[in-house]
Order: C-alpha cells, then sequence, then structure tokens
C-alpha cells in the first residue's frame, strides 16, 4: 500500500467535531496549571498598597505608582520571554516550554515571600523585587503562547472558541484566588499582623500550587498538530526569522497588535487592576472590602469567557472583540462615576461642592510619570499635587507669577505649599523638608475634612450590591474581548511559528499598554486633578483598536488550523 503523507491523510479523515474524553483531560490539564501560574503573577498586584509601603520610601502616592511601576516591569518584559520561549515552543515542542515557565514563575514568587523589606537591607529590597518582577514576567511571556496553541490544536475547527475560551478564564480565575488566598490570611493574621508580615503567606503558599502545577504538567502529551509537524520534518529551524522577517507574516503581526490585543488589554486591566486600585486608592475603600466586592463580580462574570468564546464560533470573532472594545470605551466615564456615587457619596458631595484649587507658577508642575523611580518631584507645584491626589481631591489649577511657591486654595482659605530644592544644603526632602511636607499634610487635611472630604469610605453608606453590578459589567467587557482573542490568534499564524508570531503581539498588547495602565492612569489623575481623567488612556487606545480592527482586521472562525 502507497503511502500516504500526513497532510493527505488529514483531508482524508478530517477532524471529528468532539474531542476524545483523553483530550479533553489534557485541556483540564492545561487550564489548572495555567490558573496556578496567573496566581502567582497577581498576588503582587493585589498586594501592591502594601508592597509600596514595604519596598519603596516617600510620599504614599509617589510610592504607590513606583509599586505600580515594579509590578508594571514583569509586563514590559513579556514580550522578550515570548520571544526567547515562543521560539522555543515552535522548535522543541509545547510540553518541554509549559515546565520550563512553571518552575521559574513559582520559584520567583516564592522568594518574594522571603524578600526582606526596606527597613531591612535598604535600595537592595527594591532591586531585588524588581529583578524577580522581571523572572515572572518572562516566564509568563512564554506561558501563555503555548497553553493558548496547545489547547487550540486539540480543539475541532468549528468549537476552537468554546475550548480556548478555558485558557482565557484562567487569568481570571487566578486573579480571584490570589484574592481569595490573601483575603483567608487577613482574616487569620489580623490586619496589623497581615501589614506586618502576614503579606508574605500568599507568596510562599504558592510552593504548594508550584508542586501541584509541575506534578500536572509532567502528565501531559504533545500536542498532535506539533507532533505530527514533527514526524513530517515540518518544524521550522529559524521561527524568528520567518515570523518577523517576512513581511506578509509580519504584517500580521502588527494588524495582531493595534487592531486587536492593544484594546483587548487595556479593557482586561482596566476591569481588573484599576478598577480595584481606584476603590483603594481613591475611593478610600477598605481592601477588604473592595476585594470582597471585586471577587464577587468575577465569580459572576467567569462563565461568560466560555459564552463569548462560544458565540465567536458562531458570529465570528471580530464583532464580539471589537464590540467589548467600543462599549467599554463609551461607558467608562458612567461606569466609574457610579463606583465613586455608590462606594463613597460623601466624596462625591465634596468633589461637586467644594471645588480645590492650586495657584502656581506653570513652570513649576510637572508630569509625575517615572519608570525608574529616581526622579524627585521637589516643586511647590508638585507637592500640591501630591498632596491632593493622594487626598482623592479634584482641583482646577490657576496661574501664579513665575517663580512664585504654589499656594492650595479650599473656599475662602489658601494654604502655601513649599519648595523641597530650596532646603539647605541643596538636597531634595531632607530632613526639615519631610518635616515641612507632613506639616502641610497636616494642614491640607483639615482643610478638606471641614470641606466634606472624608478621609475614608463610610460602610454603612455603601450599596454593595450597585457597587458588584458596576464591577460586573466591566468584568463582562472583559470576558468579551478576552474570550475569543486566543482563538483569533492562533487562527491568524500557521503551526510552523504559530507561537512564536502570536505571543509577540499578544505580550507587546498585555505587557505594555495593558501593564503600564494603572501608573499611567494615576500619573495623569495627579497631573490633570481630576479622578476620572486617568480613564482617557483605556478609552484612547480602545477606540483605536476598534477602528484598526473593523478597518483591516480579517475574520478568522472556522479556519483550518493544521497547516
Amino acid at each position: 500500500m502507497a503511502l500516504i503523507s500526513g497532510r493527505a491523510a488529514r483531508k482524508l479523515h478530517p477532524k471529528s467535531s468532539s474531542i476524545s474524553a483523553k483530550e479533553r483531560k489534557v485541556i483540564l490539564i492545561s487550564s489548572l496549571g495555567t490558573i496556578f501560574e496567573w496566581y502567582d503573577f497577581y498576588l503582587y498586584g493585589s498586594l501592591a498598597p502594601i508592597i509600596a509601603h514595604q519596598f519603596f520610601v516617600g510620599e504614599p502616592n509617589t510610592t504607590f505608582i513606583f509599586a505600580l511601576l515594579t509590578f508594571g516591569a514583569g509586563f514590559v518584559v513579556r514580550p522578550l520571554g515570548a520571544l526567547a520561549f515562543g521560539r522555543l515552543s515552535d522548535m522543541i515542542g509545547r510540553k518541554q516550554t509549559f515546565m520550563m515557565t512553571i518552575l521559574i514563575m513559582g520559584c520567583a514568587t516564592f522568594i518574594v515571600g522571603l524578600l526582606p523589606s526596606y527597613a531591612a537591607i535598604g535600595i537592595a529590597a527594591p532591586i531585588l523585587l524588581l529583578l524577580l518582577r522581571i523572572l515572572q514576567g518572562l516566564a509568563l511571556g512564554g506561558e501563555y503562547g503555548a497553553a493558548t496553541v496547545y489547547v487550540a490544536e486539540h480543539a475541532p475547527n468549528h468549537r476552537r472558541g468554546a475550548f480556548t475560551a478555558w485558557i482565557q478564564s484562567t487569568a481570571t480565575l487566578g486573579f480571584f484566588l490570589s484574592l481569595m488566598v490573601i483575603l483567608a490570611t487577613r482574616i487569620a493574621t489580623g490586619e496589623d499582623a497581615f501589614a506586618a508580615w502576614g503579606w508574605r503567606v500568599p507568596f510562599l503558599v504558592s510552593v504548594v500550587l508550584l508542586a501541584v502545577s509541575v506534578w500536572i504538567r509532567l502528565a501531559m502529551h504533545e500536542s498532535p498538530v506539533f507532533a505530527r509537524m514533527k514526524a513530517e520534518g515540518r518544524l521550522s529551524n529559524a521561527p524568528l526569522t520567518e515570523a518577523f522577517g517576512q513581511w506578509r507574516n509580519l504584517k500580521l503581526v502588527i494588524l495582531a497588535l493595534v487592531g486587536l490585543t492593544a484594546g483587548q488589554a487595556v479593557v482586561w486591566y482596566t476591569g481588573h487592576f484599576y478598577a480595584l486600585f481606584f476603590m483603594i486608592q481613591t475611593l478610600k475603600v477598605d481592601l477588604a472590602t473592595a476585594n470582597i466586592l471585586l471577587a464577587i463580580a468575577l465569580l459572576l462574570a467567569t462563565p461568560f469567557f466560555i459564552v463569548f468564546g462560544a458565540l465567536s464560533d458562531r458570529i465570528g470573532r471580530k464583532s464580539v472583540i471589537l464590540g467589548g472594545c467600543l462599549l467599554a470605551a463609551l461607558t467608562y466615564f458612567p461606569i466609574f462615576s457610579g463606583l465613586t456615587h455608590y462606594a463613597n457619596p460623601a466624596l462625591e458631595t465634596a468633589l461637586r461642592q467644594a471645588p480645590v484649587v492650586i495657584v502656581a507658577d506653570p513652570a513649576s508642575c510637572h508630569f509625575q510619570f517615572n519608570l525608574t523611580g529616581t526622579r524627585k518631584f521637589p516643586s511647590s507645584c508638585d507637592i500640591a499635587t501630591q498632596i491632593l491626589s493622594a487626598a482623592s481631591v479634584n482641583y482646577t489649577r490657576e496661574d501664579a507669577a513665575p517663580g512664585s511657591l504654589a499656594g492650595i486654595r479650599i473656599g475662602s482659605l489658601e494654604i502655601a505649599s513649599f519648595d523641597a530644592s530650596l532646603a539647605p544644603g541643596g538636597r531634595d526632602f531632607n530632613a526639615e523638608s519631610l518635616e515641612q511636607e507632613a506639616l502641610l499634610n497636616k494642614a491640607v487635611g483639615s482643610a478638606i475634612k471641614a470641606a466634606g472630604y472624608p478621609a475614608r469610605a463610610n460602610a454603612e453608606q455603601m450599596n454593595k450590591p450597585m457597587l458588584v453590578l458596576l464591577l460586573f459589567l466591566l468584568l463582562l467587557y472583559v470576558t468579551m474581548v478576552y474570550g475569543p482573542i486566543a482563538a483569533t490568534l492562533v487562527e491568524m499564524f500557521p503551526t510552523r511559528i504559530r507561537n512564536t508570531s502570536m505571543s509577540l503581539p499578544y505580550h507587546i498588547g498585555n505587557g505594555w499598554f495593558g501593564g503600564l495602565l494603572p501608573s499611567t492612569a494615576f500619573a495623569l489623575v495627579a497631573f490633570k486633578g481630576d479622578i476620572y481623567y486617568g480613564l482617557w488612556y483605556p478609552i484612547l487606545i480602545a477606540l483605536s483598536t476598534a477602528v484598526i480592527g473593523t478597518l483591516f482586521v480579517a475574520e478568522s472562525h472556522n479556519r483550518d488550523i493544521d497547516d
């Protein structure tokens, strides 16, 4: 009997409309391992306010931004992990790549739980923390593509969206798991002990998840599509060159980024992290309450990953993903205004009835975005904006004479700021200027309290069902954009360079556009003096993606990927 090539055999015996029990088990195992890896990665984001206090020094609003930037560093390096591990996945297989990424991620997370604070070892603490975040980012950069491709290559063509949506749900489930472990630890240790040392426990228990994940992945088998290509000798010897050195494929990579993943990323991080940070930092909701509200919303929204993944199998990927981007962009302002109304109505009233003005030389007011964490912002205007932003106070600016010190006007009361660069000895923020800053904080705090600005959100005034509903809407947009994205990216690229090609636009979109969203948004708020101004960042990117994706990205559902 003559031998028939693998490609010809697949034409004679097309893939069944359903998958075997063995394949279902493999997909479930892959999803469970990925949940644990996302848990490791998102612990830092969930604990950012506490980590800011443990590993950074300075004014609270500034240390929080630095903590967010360290969080974002893990996202910035994700494209490098995507290139390195994506290449390996296309050359040696999906399973072996899985093992490497989970070991790197798990070990880095465990070490964070052991890392001494700034008070113990000084500047070495944030440096080591940054290095561990980079390792996490590299590992996650390789994890997602391998897991997604692995599941997609097991799925029937007409159900690929539904099957890969299970992998998509792992990010939210891992985030939910991190919130639950944090909440359980807080209850067990108490608030004071948790802030002092209990925050380390969720990082340390990840070693158990690491052991389970490694055990799970040892039982996995290689993707059948990759195994066939390997048997036929059709693997790529240079995936990077094929993926990015040929315009026909590079064009698809660029479209995947600007027409799909950039908008998907900002919607995802707005719904998860920015909403959480907004409640905690801006609306002054206590951490435990904010985590519980978001956790409930996550539970309600998570099934919709599967719903929208399956819907994309029927009506197409683009309409679901880009529809989510458009809805998010059109409704973010009213939703976040609603969060303020239902979480802290006293703050909403104060913002409306007690306007605050910074009177300052415009040349002394700067955009306080600092990637390295080394630049100081000692001008009188910058100090005033830092204090008001930390207190969640909206303000407008009024120009003053060149060279004059800034002042904060609250009603008829005006409080003078100070310039830390004029401190004796020419040192910014020395002991004397720090004392001045403490006095200014106290004076402004008393004035805004008298004007009706609350120090904390009043739990008795919260409308928690409405807060859950609004958070659910934000997360519903997440499921729309994220549920079908894996199937879309898999279908855009050929098997021999699939992981390499799809991983880079995904991780640039999510690592750069998404990962830097919280710090960029809060820096915009501090600069403009409007607690909602940071929303312009995700809105503009989501709108751009909706337009570019509609015009230039081709529909891909039902495409055969066994090539």
